[in-house]
C-alpha cells in the first residue's frame, strides 16, 4: 500500500493504494474486496474534500496521479473489461455497510457456533449438545435408586392441560430391563424401542437374557453418533437405565452427549436439585435396603421435586425390577397405599418427638388421642381441593 505523502492529499494516497490491485491473482477475491472497500471510501471521499470530481487528469499532475485517474475512467468506460467492475464492487460495498447497520443483521450473527452440531466455537464446545442438555433439565423430573437386589424408577406425570392425559416416562425394556426418561418424550420413545429391538435380537442370538451395560454402551454409541454427523441433531432425552444381571443391580444414565454413568442413585429433569440433596443425604444406606425402603425414599425424593404440591398417586409413577421380581409398573392404588402410609409416619413423627424420654405405654396412649384427632381433621383433607392442578 502507499504511504500516506505529506505532499499528496489522503484521500488521493487511499485511491492510488486502491487501484494498484491488477497485480492480485483471480484466486484471491477477499484481497480483491478489501482493496474495493478503499476503492469505495476514497470515492467518496474525494467529493467531499474538492467538490466534484475531475474527468480528465490536470496537466498540472504528477505521473502517478494522471496514471490513477486514467485507470479509474478506464474502468468507468469499460466496466466489463474486468469482471469485478467498480460499479458492482461499489453497490456490493454498500449493501455490506447497510446489512452491517442494521440491529436484526447484528442479531441475526450473534451466535455463529450453534447452527450446526458438528461446529465448534472457539471455546471448544457444541452448542447443539449442550442445548440438548438444556432440554433435560427442563423435562419433568425422574428418580432412579439402587440395592443390591432390586432397583426402582420414579418420575413425575405432569400433562400439559387439566384436559389432557399425561405423557408416559417409564418403559418396560426387558423382563429385567426398564428405563425412565427425561427431556423429549419423544426422542424417549424411539430410543426405548430400539433398546427392546436389542434385547430381543440378543435373546435370540443368544438365549441369554442381555447384560445391561451391554445394553447402555450400545445406546450411548447411537447417541454420539448424532453429535458428528451435521444432518442429525442431538437426542434431547435423558434415560435412567436401571436392570438386573448376573453381575447384580444397575442403575446408568445416559446423557444426550453419548456418555453414560453409574450411579447408587441419581435424579434428573426439573427441580431435581431438591431430590439429589435428599439421595445425597441417604445412599450410603441404600445397598442394604429392602424393597419397601427403597419404594418409600422413592417416593420422597419425588416429593422433594413438587416444591410444595402434594404427593398423589396420579401425578407420579413407580416401577420395581428385582430378584425374583420381574420389571413392572405399580397400579395407582398401591402406589396411593404407599403414599398414605408414608404421610402417616411423617405426621406423627413430630408429635413424638417431643415424649421420646418418656415411657413407651404413656406415649402410646398419648399417641392414641392424638392420633385420632389427627384422622379427624386428615379426612375432609381431600375434600378440600378436589381439582388437579
Amino acid at each position: 500500500m502507499t504511504p500516506i505523502s505529506p505532499h499528496k492529499p489522503a484521500h488521493l494516497c487511499l485511491l492510488q493504494s486502491s487501484l494498484s490491485y491488477s497485480h492480485l491473482a483471480p484466486s484471491n477475491p477477499f484481497l480483491i474486496l478489501a482493496y474495493d472497500k478503499i476503492a469505495v471510501a476514497s470515492h467518496r471521499l474525494e467529493p467531499m474534500r474538492k467538490g466534484k470530481r475531475k474527468k480528465k487528469p490536470s496537466p498540472g499532475s504528477s505521473q502517478r496521479e494522471r496514471e490513477s485517474q486514467s485507470h479509474l475512467l478506464e474502468q468507468k468506460e469499460n466496466p466489463n473489461k474486468n469482471p469485478h467492475s467498480f460499479t458492482e464492487r461499489e453497490r456490493h460495498c454498500d449493501f455490506c455497510l447497510e446489512r452491517e447497520t442494521k440491529n436484526d443483521a447484528v442479531k441475526m450473527f450473534r451466535n455463529q457456533y450453534d447452527t450446526d452440531v458438528t461446529t465448534w466455537s472457539p471455546a471448544g464446545r457444541l452448542f447443539q449438545v449442550e442445548y440438548a442438555m438444556e432440554a433435560v433439565k427442563q423435562g419433568s423430573a425422574a428418580i432412579g435408586l439402587r440395592s443390591k437386589t432390586h432397583v426402582v424408577l420414579a418420575c413425575v406425570n405432569k400433562a400439559n392441560s387439566e384436559l389432557s392425559s399425561h405423557q408416559k416416562k417409564i418403559f418396560k425394556v426387558d423382563d429385567h430391563i426398564g428405563v425412565a426418561i427425561a427431556g423429549l418424550t419423544a426422542d424417549g420413545r424411539v430410543l426405548s424401542r430400539y433398546m427392546r429391538s436389542e434385547a430381543i435380537n440378543y435373546n435370540y442370538t443368544y438365549e441369554s437374557p442381555l447384560p445391561v451395560g451391554r445394553l447402555v454402551v450400545q445406546l450411548a454409541d447411537k447417541a454420539q453418533v448424532c453429535t458428528q454427523r451435521s444432518w442429525k441433531r442431538p437426542y434431547g432425552v435423558g434415560l435412567l437405565v436401571g436392570g438386573l444381571d448376573e453381575s447384580g443391580a444397575h442403575l446408568y444414565y445416559n446423557c444426550p452427549s453419548g456418555n453414560y454413568f453409574e450411579y447408587q442413585a441419581f435424579a434428573i429433569g426439573s427441580r431435581s436439585q431438591a431430590a439429589k440433596t435428599y439421595l445425597e443425604r441417604r445412599f450410603e444406606n441404600f445397598t442394604g435396603s429392602t424393597r419397601e425402603d427403597l419404594i418409600k425414599d422413592a417416593l420422597i425424593a419425588t416429593r422433594e421435586t413438587l416444591q410444595g404440591e402434594k404427593l398423589r398417586s396420579s401425578i407420579c409413577t413407580i416401577a420395581v425390577v428385582g430378584v425374583g421380581e420381574p420389571f413392572h409398573i405399580l397400579d395407582q392404588d398401591t402406589v396411593q397405599k404407599l403414599i398414605d402410609a408414608f404421610e402417616i409416619v411423617q405426621d406423627e413423627a413430630p408429635a413424638a418427638e417431643p415424649d421420646a424420654g418418656a415411657e413407651p405405654a404413656a406415649a402410646a396412649e398419648e399417641g392414641e388421642g392424638s392420633g385420632a384427632g389427627a384422622d379427624q381433621a386428615a379426612v375432609p383433607e381431600p375434600d378440600v381441593a378436589p381439582m388437579d392442578i
